[in-house]
């Protein structure tokens, strides 16, 4: 399904937040400054002046103190956003859920200058109301479902937590594993960074996750692997790989260790690994049935026998 002509700019955003207590009596200026760290003070003062940032409901002014329960509003002004493809395929459509397939460069949801050039966006273009029940990173193929009603979410959530829903990836890892099949268990929280304040890796206070790998073919200098997680952490395969000693070939941020490379700027956005969201199973929320969505592997990731 391909979206019609999008035009240069979109239609902006209204960034909407209740002010927490920990923010309670910094100015507006130093508060949005440190907690977007995308812009500096004189950005945010500039927006400021400008009349783009609400307090309660009228213009703020930088030097205003904020006080816990407040509400602050940003109206950002249409942007240009950057290029990504605007195309999906439908791999199952119900009046429950509908699952995608979803192309590298897209990003699953709004963030980092991208709010139409979104999978979410173009698949509620013709699917209104439709729910991401997760995400893949915006280098990451595969397949995305989507709850069309409140139950089929609420039915789909509660499996995911359960770890009911089975979740199968297809990656190109560096380097040649000794062994055919492993299970990585670091956990995964967040680290410091410094352009983004922090992001998630390998984290000794990190949340349990867990990774089951198997090597499917070996090659001169990579291996093709499938990768089957039990848990969800972001961004969990790369950080495991990377933590197994075999990062995802050509990924510019994790490292060995599952630690952002100490020589690059990279950010998680970044692409130049491949991944790929080969397989969801779980049971239908409608029919209690077992449905599994596949999405064919693109051709790096398929081995010597075309699967």
């Amino acid at each position: 399904m391909a979206a019609s002509d999008v035009p240069s700019l979109n239609k902006g955003f209204e960034y909407r937040e209740r002010v927490g207590a920990g923010a309670s009596g910094l100015s507006v200026v130093s508060y949005l400054a440190g907690r977007y760290l995308h812009s500096t003070p004189a950005d945010w003062r500039e927006r400021i002046e400008s009349g783009q940032v609400l307090l309660d409901g009228a213009p703020a002014l930088p030097e205003t103190p904020l006080r816990a329960g407040q509400v602050l509003v940003w109206r950002r002004p249409p942007w240009r956003e950057p290029d990504a493809p605007l195309s999906y395929a439908v791999l199952l459509r119900d009046c429950h859920l509908l699952a995608v397939l979803k192309p590298s460069g897209l990003p699953t949801v709004p963030g980092g200058g991208f709010l139409e050039h979104t999978l979410l966006h173009q698949v509620r273009r013709h699917h209104p109301g439709a729910s991401p029940l997760h995400r893949l990173g915006r280098a990451t193929t595969g397949v995305v479902l989507f709850a069309r009603t409140e139950a089929a979410a609420r039915a789909l959530a509660g499996a995911w937590r359960r770890g009911d829903v089975r979740k199968a990836y297809r990656a190109l890892v560096a380097g040649l594993p000794r062994e055919d099949r492993f299970l990585v268990d670091a956990p995964i929280g967040r680290v410091p960074h410094p352009l983004l304040g922090s992001i998630h890796a390998v984290c000794s206070g990190g949340k349990p996750s867990f990774s089951r790998v198997t090597v499917l073919e070996r090659r001169e200098d990579t291996s093709l692997v499938e990768v089957e997680i039990a848990t969800g952490r972001p961004h969990q395969i790369r950080i495991h790989l990377a933590a197994a000693g075999h990062p995802l070939a050509g990924d510019p941020l994790y490292g060995p260790g599952g630690l952002p490379r100490q020589e690059t700027g990279a950010l998680p956005g970044d692409s130049g690994y491949r991944l790929h969201a080969r397989l969801l199973g779980f049971r239908h929320p409608g029919t209690d049935g077992p449905v599994e969505v596949e999405a064919p592997p693109p051709p790096s990731l398929r081995d010597s026998r075309g699967f």
